[in-house]
């Protein structure tokens, strides 16, 4: 239905009406790529059950992390162990997944691991108030270097990857690969997961310059 706000000018309208024709298009490109992704083959077998420490220290090799579900995501927080403190922009992102997993989890498993000790993501947890987030230590495991969130000389990545299993056993599915393509500005690689610049390109100073801050 035709659309029109208090006091607009004919200007404005006339714009506006075009970006909603844009925005109709993007809608129209994001369900193309989500389709694209759904279809995709199985991807490599995991080679081998990464056995992360939950927080308390017992072991909870990956496997384990599916539950009832089939679809297993694992988002990659860059804390290594000699960090001061972990990367805000991943905790930023963690503060709007913390939100999420009730009801997330009726369908899908999440998993948040780093390479770090249970008791220091303990103590992370506590101190961030990330009361649902399923947070595991990936220490003593390659898991971060084989799926793209570790360097060769040890730095972390902020790498999301999603694994299915069925009778066949766990394959990986996909992972947040945009983060390695060229960009302007920043990887955006899971934006459309992330309220902060989806909200943020809304407005009429958009993202601007601005990085969160560790909360």
């Amino acid at each position: 239905m035709p659309v029109s706000l208090p006091n607009e000018s004919p200007e404005y309208r006339a714009a506006r009406n075009r970006l909603l024709t844009a925005e109709t298009e993007l809608r129209a490109q994001v369900e193309k790529v989500a389709t694209l992704r759904r279809g995709l083959p199985k991807g490599g077998i995991l080679s081998e059950d990464y056995e992360f420490r939950a927080l308390d220290g017992s072991s909870a090799p990956l496997s384990s992390l599916f539950g009832s579900h089939d679809t297993l995501v694992i988002y990659s927080l860059m804390y290594a162990s000699d960090a001061k403190s972990p990367c805000p922009m991943c905790s930023a992102f963690l503060d709007g997944l913390n939100s999420q997993i009730a009801h997330l989890s009726q369908t899908t498993s999440i998993a948040v691991v780093a390479q770090n000790t249970p008791a220091t993501l303990a103590a992370l947890k506590t101190r961030m108030e990330w009361q649902e987030l399923p947070l595991y230590s990936a220490m003593g495991t390659t898991y971060q270097r084989d799926y793209l969130a570790e360097m060769d000389d040890g730095s972390q990545l902020p790498i999301l990857n999603v694994f299915h299993r069925d009778r066949d056993g766990v394959h990986h599915f996909w992972s947040s690969e945009l983060f390695f393509e060229p960009s302007d500005w920043h990887p955006r690689h899971i934006d459309a997961a992330w309220p902060l610049w989806n909200i943020l390109d809304f407005t009429p100073q958009g993202r601007g310059e601005f990085l969160p801050s560790l909360r």
